[in-house]
């Protein structure tokens, strides 16, 4: 909210003791002129100290002297604001307002009230008499449109400041959510295709519009702007996003790889364009087995972006089709990006486990539970390694230890009473072996009911 306060200077030039009576003496004139400054200065020095009930008294007395004097009623309306008496501040910039129509700073008092009760149609009604004195009250109008929903007028004004001042975070964050609902998108597209041939240079317009296009699934007129956009400025990554997506569309994957590898290797192109792009390539491949290789090299550009997952999509992608080392590798790619990702690391452990790394299994997840002791899938593959490293001790205690975090998940309780099973069948238990197989096997007939 702007805060606007008279200078001192302003003050004592504003002051403008009122004609009086033509029959008083010079003597009653001075003693008027001394009353009324001092009353003034002292309400100035209250409210210095922020005493504005005093301040008001002493404005009050001002007022009595020269009632017409827009300089007291502003400061009173100042006072006023600062006790929140809101219809008094009101009243007396209105009025100082009267009587100097001119003057912006009353206008901007009565502004202060309004926005401040949050009557931001009025609001509205004020800063576009400011306007005139000052272009920056467009900024103030913009916000008093979305405040009240006259989001038509508020993506006017935002297109005038964009082309007038350039583009701001807040206007374009303002922007953004207007443009969420369709109705509004027609217009803007209008407007964007305006703005590309007046400067058929700048690149924010093409991006936008491009935006648009896809977000209403007209792929065709989208591609035709990225076409534009790379005609017009050759070394644009973002014409890249779109015309990969026209090439895989297309089935020409190795078009789809040169756009792909320019959009990657760019620091324009955010973090979510870089992942979507990415997962698009991945359901590609999967039909397309040739550009496995590009694949890779892909997620080679964003490997240590620890906002895009590319890798863990990766190795899921390796786990459906059974490559469990280049699965694990990928995992173990993600896990040092996103070490929190807990997810990931037990999906790595089960690579492991699938491709028969016990050695490397148990390391990794003994590591894991020093990290999260609360886990106990990690106590599970623990365990798992050390019955298949015919380390059976080892393999029971930490299997005892993980199944006490088990809650609702028959599945790893099963599993959990397999190995258990197994441990105590290698440590020569065979009471104690057939008691966890055979709770095993009771949980799976329940699990099959």
């Amino acid at each position: 909210m702007r805060r606007i306060f008279l200078l001192l200077v302003i003050l004592l030039t504003g002051f403008r003791p009122q004609a009086l009576h033509a029959q008083g003496e010079p003597e009653d004139i001075a003693a008027v002129s001394d009353q009324f400054q001092e009353s003034f200065f002292e309400s100035l020095k209250q409210k210095g100290i922020e005493n504005y009930d005093k301040a008001v008294e002493s404005l009050e007395k001002c007022l009595k002297l020269q009632p017409n004097n827009p300089v007291v009623l502003s400061e009173l309306g100042k006072n006023y604001l600062h006790l929140k008496r809101y219809k008094e501040a009101y009243e007396a910039y209105e009025k100082a307002s009267q009587i100097e129509p001119k003057n912006r700073w009353y206008l901007a008092g009565m502004y202060d009230v309004t926005y401040e009760t949050k009557d931001y149609n009025n609001s509205i009604t004020l800063v576009q008499k400011l306007v005139p004195f000052d272009d920056s009250y467009k900024e103030d109008l913009t916000s008093l449109y979305m405040k009240t929903g006259q989001f038509d007028k508020a993506l006017a004004m935002i297109n005038e400041l964009n082309e007038s001042v350039g583009h701001s975070d807040k206007r374009d964050a303002y922007k953004a959510d207007i443009l969420k609902d369709t109705k509004y998108q027609g217009s803007e597209k209008d407007n964007l295709i305006d703005q590309i041939k007046k400067n058929p240079k700048e690149e924010s317009n093409y991006i936008a519009l491009i935006y648009l296009y896809s977000n209403s699934n007209q792929e065709q007129k989208a591609q035709e702007i990225a076409k534009q956009l790379e005609k017009e400025i050759p070394t644009s990554d973002w014409a890249q996003v779109s015309l990969f997506k026209f090439h895989l569309n297309n089935n020409d994957g190795d078009k789809a790889v040169v756009s792909m590898n320019q959009a990657l290797k760019s620091s324009k192109i955010d973090n979510k364009v870089k992942q979507r792009i990415i997962n698009e390539f991945l359901i590609f491949t999967k039909t397309n087995p040739k550009y496995d290789a590009d694949l890779e090299k892909a997620i080679g550009y964003v490997n240590g972006d620890k906002d895009v997952n590319a890798a863990k999509e990766l190795g899921k992608f390796y786990q459906n089709q059974k490559d469990w080392a280049k699965a694990a590798k990928y995992y173990e790619i993600d896990a040092a990006n996103h070490p929190d990702d807990l997810e990931t690391r037990i999906l790595m452990l089960q690579a492991y486990a699938e491709n028969k790394q016990f050695d490397v299994l148990a390391k990794k997840a003994d590591a894991l539970i020093e990290l999260f002791p609360l886990q106990p899938e990690l106590y599970y593959f623990s365990g798992l390694a050390y019955n298949q490293l015919k380390d059976f001790k080892k393999a029971k205690d930490t299997l005892e230890a993980g199944i006490d975090y088990l809650v609702d998940n028959r599945d790893m309780e099963i599993n959990f009473n397999i190995q258990l099973g197994e441990a105590w069948n290698g440590l020569g238990d065979a009471k104690k072996k057939e008691q966890y197989f055979l709770k095993a096997d009771q949980l799976l007939k329940k699990k099959k009911q």
